[in-house]
């Protein structure tokens, strides 16, 4: 999942809506995903979820994004479908039973994961984070401290990555081999790359501390944005979609 959270620029109307609005939609679709059990409306969220990257012309980094969330949903599945022992047998594995419901609710669990997945993070995709902050100050009255910790978590999402890709790279150049297909084993030679992380990441924080200390950080007030976030129609149009989905999904 490379790339994960980074900022796409773009002139798409997604690009141009407001940012409340998209992430407010993300909100809306986690809803409906939560309060249906039928798998047509989970599939139907999940073909809008990509049309979401095709609309804000990040297709590509959309199917990069699914690829990365089936390996883990692979996984959930077979665990669920392995603990849930109510219902009739589906097939046996040697002794142990498969049943209906374990099927059942381990596909419902993995496409709820997908689904809440993929449309916050492709509207964090298409939004800057210097207007998500600016919006929640100016519209929501959020402090700006608060908006600005939110914003600032998102934003390092990609250069975490980055840097753990980095040190990876530089450890496979030493001889680990990372792309073995036993999963704990892959587990066990990343978990102690989180100490090389960790203290890049403690000198990043410390340099971005510094910097909007001097640029006037304790000084910022919701009166110092240059861009006044507004409500337009398709913002509006994208509300009653998500609302939509939701009565929708109850229906069904």
């Amino acid at each position: 999942m490379k790339g994960l959270m980074n900022y796409f620029p773009g002139d798409t109307f997604l690009h141009r809506m407001d940012p409340r609005s998209k992430i407010l939609f993300s909100l809306l679709i986690c809803i409906a995903c939560f309060v249906t059990n039928n798998l047509y409306v989970l599939l139907g969220i999940l073909v809008l979820d990509l049309l979401i990257g095709v609309c804000g012309g990040i297709f590509k980094q959309a199917l990069k994004l699914l690829k990365g969330l089936l390996k883990i949903a692979l996984f959930l599945f077979i665990l669920q479908a392995l603990v849930v022992r109510t219902g009739e047998p589906a097939f046996y594995i040697g002794k142990l039973a498969i049943t209906w419901d374990g099927l059942k609710t381990a596909l419902l669990g993995v496409l709820r994961l997908i689904d809440i997945t993929l449309p916050l993070a492709l509207m964090i995709s298409l939004t800057r984070m210097s207007d998500l902050s600016n919006a929640l100050v100016s519209r929501w009255h959020v402090p700006y401290k608060y908006a600005f910790a939110v914003t600032s978590a998102i934003r390092f999402i990609p250069v975490f990555t980055s840097d753990l890709n980095g040190i990876m790279e530089a450890q496979t150049a030493r001889g680990v081999e990372f792309d073995t297909r036993n999963f704990f084993k892959k587990v066990g030679l990343i978990v102690p790359l989180c100490v090389p992380l960790l203290i890049s990441s403690v000198k990043k924080i410390e340099t971005a501390a510094m910097a909007v200390e001097l640029r006037g950080f304790n000084l910022r007030t919701k009166d110092s944005s240059s861009k006044v976030a507004q409500f337009r129609l398709p913002d509006y149009l994208l509300m009653l979609l998500g609302l939509g989905l939701i009565v929708l999904a109850v229906l069904l």
